[in-house]
């Protein structure tokens, strides 16, 4: 392989924003030719690589004001066209509506297509028109990387078949990290403040906790996603006069220096595809209470008891237990930290990189057979 594309929305800081700025900056070190195709440029992106090509795949000034159905398929026109001008080895689309779109401009073509599953297909996936759209794109797929077994099992054989289970790598940053001998007496969390992460769950939960435990605090870093949720967690505080306890500490370029001040760390989302956050909490060695979520993100990578306690999805009186089992267990927060902390083995870049490799290179190979 010698040159490869990337397609996605755009790059602002998220889960697969996040993976494919990674993947893009490392298969630019071993001197292969990287292109990522985005839809739009966002405030808060992650950064690529100066040898790294961004090429802008999304609508024009002029194209504003056309109707949806136009702009539909100027968006296929103008990725058909990126893909025809730079030719890659392979295009790799990350996420729904760009896996349609890769598809749809270069299925056809002599360029490989990989598409890439990063959320739970249930709720995503099955819609009518996604129905159809899977039915009629995705036989032209050369490949498709899944996260969970979950997701894999989603789908029809002839996916399943030409496919590659690979997890997400984790910014080396968040490696061998030591923790503080003497953390301070808090929970923490980090992501996007977004619905489906359930931050007000953690939140009415820790209420429940302070109860027991007045002297800990909740720590929630991350960036508003203005989708409401952070007028929830406001309006959440507000009504408990939580003010004291129940920090939202806003997006963190440090978060390495942040969580690991923690003494457990929480995660409550309802659904996701392979939580970056919750890697980033193992890899720092955190002591962990997680929610056991579809489509089995957080039980590919944690055995309950071992690793991480594992509890049922919005359920807060399971969360409020675990949260206390591990501040009243240090024993048992130690050993589940430093079993966490062992992440680095399957995610370090190094392993994952090879991974995406020798996966594209055996795609490209098989399609040109």
């Amino acid at each position: 392989m010698k040159s490869i594309a990337f397609h996605l929305n755009c790059l602002v800081q998220g889960g697969a924003e996040r993976v494919v700025s990674n993947l893009a900056n490392q298969f630019a070190k071993e001197g292969i030719k990287v292109y990522v195709a985005t839809e739009w440029y966002d405030k808060d992106e992650f950064e690529l690589d100066k040898r790294v090509t961004r090429v802008h795949v999304g609508l024009r000034p002029k194209d504003e004001k056309k109707n949806r159905v136009t702009k539909f398929f100027l968006r296929i026109k103008y990725l058909k066209e990126f893909v025809k001008e730079y030719h890659p080895d392979v295009l790799v689309a990350f996420a729904q509506r760009a896996n349609y779109r890769a598809l749809m401009a270069a299925g056809k073509s002599d360029i490989p297509v990989v598409i890439s599953i990063r959320t739970d297909p249930v709720g995503h996936y099955d819609a009518l028109s996604d129905k159809i759209q899977i039915k009629w794109l995705f036989d032209r797929a050369a490949g498709c990387v899944f996260q969970t077994t979950g997701q894999r099992e989603f789908f029809k054989p002839y996916l399943q078949d030409n496919s590659a289970i690979i997890l997400n790598p984790v910014n080396p940053k968040y490696f061998g990290v030591k923790r503080v001998d003497a953390p301070e007496k808090s929970v923490v969390h980090h992501a996007r403040l977004v619905d489906f992460k359930n931050q007000p769950l953690l939140c009415e939960a820790f209420i429940e906790v302070h109860k027991k435990h007045p002297d800990y605090v909740l720590k929630i870093y991350g960036p508003d996603s203005f989708d409401g949720t952070k007028e929830i967690l406001d309006k959440i505080i507000a009504e408990n006069h939580a003010e004291d306890y129940i920090l939202l500490m806003g997006g963190s370029d440090s978060l390495e220096k942040e969580i690991i001040k923690g003494e457990v760390y929480a995660f409550t989302s309802d659904w996701e595809g392979l939580p970056n956050s919750l890697l980033e909490a193992m890899a720092m060695g955190m002591p962990i209470v997680a929610t056991d979520c579809p489509c089995g993100g957080p039980r590919t990578v944690m055995r309950d008891g071992e690793n991480g306690l594992l509890v049922p999805i919005k359920d807060k009186d399971a969360i409020v237990n675990g949260i206390n089992r591990l501040i009243e267990d240090k024993e048992l927060a130690d050993r589940l930290g430093r079993e966490a902390a062992r992440i680095e083995e399957i995610t370090n870049g190094d392993a994952i990189f090879v991974q995406w490799r020798d996966y594209l290179d055996k795609v490209i190979a098989d399609f040109h057979k």
